[in-house]
């Protein structure tokens, strides 16, 4: 969008999702209106830097994209590839009607509504994450793919998939019991597209911080239309506070710093403050829920002066609360941290034992390199090394790798 102010970007990229809601809401074919809702905004990219930015934006957008949205039916182009669906899921005189920016709708706000469209529950989790990237947060399919590292081609393919099977569905904010589950869905498609740019499953970057800083934009969005809801405020909260610790979590070289070895002094104070200005307005509220306790426990680091003045008993009892929502083995993991720091690396070390069956864990790194930081503080050298190599051999991260590997030739070179 070269030419446009950056005031003006972050416009278009605001009603980018709020226009194909609106699109797809009214004509039911997500690939025709998406199609048109990029041409819309390409021409408000090459107009609006010569004629200002029009008094009512939003129905601009809406305007253009319903007239490039009916060109496409009249074209023949567009007729083989579209026609069918459209005429199917819309009569041709809807298209044809009014101006969009002459609806009495025009104001009406559909990011909410195509947020739950695009975390439908018939879609697989991956296919969930590369629409809400695409059709929400207004990536492109190979910033989406480069961030997941899938052939473009093969992000492509999921993305048209997941249209396919939403076929029809408009984008609609369910009601009642079924609304909080959704709105669920939503927030954990929002989790995992943090924690991917935050820490990298996959290949040579420890991080991928594109992904983080749209998962933060995604759920504020979330959060100005749910205003209410505690959780979504915690996801937030956690987000931001975890966050803050990026520049320190590498060095010049790009190696991984673990939070105990960070410099402090590199956080985001402004986002540590923010994070627990939040986390402290949201949970004496009433009950709190897992993200709600995730984000109060990423407070109690950041507001660490330094590892050693770490309130451990804190953490502890916090992840005791979490670990009351559901056997989950990952809890379980952090809370054997959190026991050995508070009650010595043996105990710790007798609850990691627990996981040693868990089929969710037997393919994660996670475990052999917590077991390997509590022989470490036991003084069990040999048995630190042999694990911190079998975490290195599991991960599929490159830069764990290389810092797990680090760890086990120091320690052994000091034996």
């Amino acid at each position: 969008m070269t030419g446009l102010p950056h005031d003006a970007e972050d416009l278009l990229r605001e009603l980018a999702p709020q226009v194909l809601g609106a699109l797809v809401r009214r004509y039911g074919v997500f690939d025709a209106c998406e199609d048109a809702v990029q041409e819309a905004l390409l021409a408000a990219a090459l107009q609006w830097p010569g004629t200002g930015v029009p008094e009512n934006p939003r129905g601009w957008l809406l305007t253009v994209a319903s007239r490039r949205l009916v060109d496409q039916v009249r074209s023949e182009t567009a007729r083989r590839r579209r026609e069918d669906a459209l005429a199917l899921a819309t009569p041709r005189s809807a298209l044809l009607a009014h101006a969009a920016d002459a609806r009495p709708d025009t104001d009406r706000d559909d990011s909410l509504a195509l947020l739950f469209l695009c975390c439908h529950p018939a879609l697989s989790a991956p296919s969930r994450i590369a629409l809400t990237l695409r059709a929400v947060g207004g990536l492109t399919t190979a910033q989406i793919a480069a961030a997941f590292l899938v052939p473009e081609a093969t992000m492509a393919q999921r993305i048209s998939r997941a249209k396919q099977t939403l076929k029809g569905l408009p984008p609609a904010a369910p009601g009642g019991p079924e609304r909080a589950g959704r709105l669920a869905e939503v927030r954990q498609v929002l989790y995992l597209v943090f924690n991917e740019g935050y820490t990298a499953s996959d290949g040579d970057g420890l991080t991928a911080p594109g992904l983080s800083t749209e998962a933060i934009r995604l759920t504020r969005l979330l959060l100005r239309l749910e205003p209410g809801d505690a959780e979504t405020a915690g996801l937030l909260a956690l987000m931001l506070l975890t966050e803050a610790r990026r520049p320190a979590r590498t060095g010049p070289g790009g190696e991984l710093v673990p939070l105990a070895e960070q410099d402090r002094g590199q956080w985001d104070g402004r986002l540590v403050a923010e994070g627990v200005e939040l986390i402290s307005r949201t949970l004496p509220r009433g009950q709190a829920g897992p993200y709600q306790l995730q984000a109060a426990i990423a407070a109690v680091h950041d507001e660490a002066v330094s590892a050693e003045a770490t309130d451990w008993p804190q953490i502890l009892a916090l992840y005791e609360l979490l670990e009351r929502f559901g056997p989950n083995p990952v809890v379980t993991l952090n809370r054997a941290v959190a026991v050995g720091m508070v009650h010595g690396p043996a105990a710790g070390l007798e609850l990691l034992a627990t996981l040693d069956g868990d089929r969710a864990m037997a393919r994660s790194h996670r475990p052999a390199a917590t077991r390997a930081h509590l022989l470490e503080l036991l003084g069990d050298g040999p048995g630190a090394v042999e694990a911190y190599r079998e975490a290195a051999r599991r991960t599929t991260s490159a830069p764990e790798r290389r810092h797990l590997t680090e760890r086990a030739r120091r320690l052994e070179a000091t034996a």
